[in-house]
């Protein structure tokens, strides 16, 4: 079975990639920044573009079916190594409002940019779907 992108009607319309990839059960989440709707980055520091980026990420995910539950890989890429720990408690207190106690295996990556120049952070990640919960989009 061929790749079928996964795109949310409600995140940015993408041009040149794909918000998710579904390889039969597996969900490719692309890497999400703190872009809204209207396709700016959200201001305010690092815990908002966690907040909106992580949105990103799992909007993408319950697009194809999935929980945070499903969850099994996050990369994080932070332009900011250090504000992102000064924050982490609050970060985490938001993780945990969007995800409960789901800690799937992650990484924090440092980078000296991301593709939009006012973004502090990118996450991409892997999820396992079950059959039950799975839902193919149309390709």
């Amino acid at each position: 079975m061929a790749p079928i992108p996964v795109n949310p009607p409600s995140l940015p319309v993408p041009s040149g990639y794909s918000h998710g990839t579904l390889s039969g059960n597996t969900l490719h989440l692309g890497g999400q920044t703190a872009l809204d709707k209207n396709m700016r980055i959200v201001p305010g520091g690092i815990v908002e573009q966690f907040r909106q980026a992580f949105d990103n990420v799992l909007t993408t995910l319950r697009a194809a079916g999935g929980i945070p539950e499903d969850l099994v890989s996050i990369t994080l890429f932070l332009t900011d190594v250090p504000d992102y720990q000064a924050h982490g408690k609050e970060i985490g207190k938001v993780w945990r409002e969007l995800a409960g106690q789901v800690y799937p295996a992650m990484a924090g990556i440092g980078t000296t940019a991301l593709w939009q120049p006012e973004a502090m952070i990118e996450i991409l990640g892997v999820a396992v779907i079950p059959d039950e919960r799975l839902i193919r989009p149309e390709s």
